[in-house]
């Protein structure tokens, strides 16, 4: 079995096959429906988006490509940040942003009818709430929250602790996790890559799709010889003598495992001593190769 080797010598089909890009939603579609536009443009198997948005929200919305989709779940908590227009219904009171303050850190919400989760009050934490800019009857604030906040019914309390009432008008997602508007792609930019990439031309392609090792960065790292990582390929967990390092502690947490040229082999949690002479040291979650 051939490994895929060091992420920033693969060629095109390789980033397509085991790729992560940093795309900017348009408004209109969902995100499942931009995935499946990714998928088929990109020619892969599958493409899994990290964090669902609604049809009109813009932004931030990570998609990862071929076997990255097998880790879509290192972003089940990474922390969003969203800019958002507060549609107040009248004036905004003196007081206005001390009543934001007091929305900073813990908070109970139930999700809307229309969520695909259960309706159940649950709390989230709002780490930091800031009017960048108020006029008379609009603001707009920078949210950075824990996943699965809802950002619309935060407006809706918003406006009640206000005593004005409000309601959310635009919104657009800045980051997810480490990834951010810094470097956004559009899905025209990811068209013109693939197809330059078709006239082979590689370099475009490079600079909109990124090796998905990218979306394991904030992952603790376990480094494994290659030939622990070909016995992981067909499924055996991580013993000790193939462990050449690992990140201080990550016992019980979810790790990521490379090889010694970084490219990402699995998603385990640390159960073993990294150092012993025998023993499972890593139990497997997800297998990337």
């Amino acid at each position: 079995m051939a490994l895929r080797g060091p992420p920033d010598e693969r060629d095109p089909e390789t980033l397509c096959a085991f790729g992560v890009v940093n795309l900017d939603k348009p408004p209109g579609p969902s995100a499942h429906q931009v995935a499946a536009w990714v998928r088929d443009m990109a020619g892969v198997d599958r493409a899994a988006h990290a964090g669902t948005l609604d049809p009109k929200v813009t932004g931030c919305l990570p998609m990862l490509l071929g076997d990255a989709a097998r880790m879509a779940q290192v972003f089940d908590d990474a922390v969003k940040e969203y800019v958002a227009v507060l549609e107040l219904h009248g004036p905004a009171p003196a007081n206005f942003e001390s009543v934001l303050a007091e929305f900073e850190g813990e908070i109970y919400q139930k999700p809307p009818k229309k969520s695909a989760v259960v309706r159940r009050l649950r709390s989230r934490e709002i780490y930091a709430l800031d009017a960048v800019e108020l006029e008379q009857r609009r603001a707009l604030l920078r949210i950075r929250c824990e996943s699965g906040t809802y950002v619309r019914k935060l407006c809706h309390d918003v406006g009640l602790a206000l005593g004005t009432g409000a309601h959310m008008g635009d919104l657009r997602r800045v980051a997810t996790g480490g990834f951010d508007d810094t470097d956004l792609v559009t899905m025209h930019d990811l068209a013109d890559a693939l197809a330059w990439a078709e006239d082979g031309d590689p370099d475009p392609l490079r600079a909109v799709v990124d090796p998905a090792e990218r979306a394991l960065a904030d992952l603790p790292r376990v480094t494994i010889a290659e030939s622990a990582a070909r016995e992981v390929a067909n499924g055996a967990p991580v013993y000790a003598p193939g462990v050449i390092d690992a990140d201080d502690d990550a016992r019980g947490t979810l790790v990521a495992c490379f090889t010694p040229d970084d490219a990402a082999v699995c998603l385990g949690h640390l159960v073993g001593d990294p150092d012993a002479e025998s023993g499972t040291v890593v139990e497997l979650e997800r297998v990337l190769v």
